[in-house]
């Protein structure tokens, strides 16, 4: 099993977006960005756990954690030239981008805020944490997941 961070910007889609949803799972479809591209296809797999992290938001943060539920496919958005996500260079028999499944785990008390992780000597890893990152999908190495699950957990905001 591995660890990840799933970047989302809670306007478009959030934790709650997914704990609301019937089954409690959503493809996490729409990722544009070639390494991104390339661990969900190749890298993510069923059965790893992920934080999902808001963006783009007044806190940003990780929110809670969901588990991969269907490894890598083809991204249907690609295909479609109504979505935002269309690329007309990408065809069924050979698509440029994939996505997972996720399934909703656990919705944290309190946001984890970027600000508090990065206040955290121990996370030292994480590519959050590193200057001028702006992955949306990234790895975690398992003694950070379980420093931040805990300090999530333990967060007052």
């Amino acid at each position: 099993m591995a660890y990840w961070l799933f970047k989302t910007e809670p306007d478009t889609f959030s934790i709650d977006d997914l704990s609301n949803r019937s089954n409690q799972t959503e493809p996490w479809d729409g990722v544009r960005n070639y390494q991104a591209r390339n661990f969900l296809r190749d890298d993510v797999t069923e059965g790893d756990s992920v934080f999902i992290y808001h963006s783009s938001c007044k806190t940003v943060g990780i929110a809670g954690i969901a588990t991969i539920s269907r490894s890598g496919y083809a991204d249907s958005t690609q295909f479609n030239p109504e979505s935002a996500y269309f690329d007309p260079k990408s065809t069924p028999e050979n698509p440029r981008w994939f996505c997972v499944d996720v399934t909703f785990k656990e919705k944290f008390a309190r946001m984890l805020s970027l600000k508090q992780i990065k206040s955290m000597p121990q996370i030292t890893t994480l590519a959050l944490v590193k200057k001028g990152s702006r992955l949306s999908v990234m790895p975690v190495n398992e003694n950070e997941w379980e420093i931040l699950c805990r300090a999530a957990r333990e967060s007052k905001a």
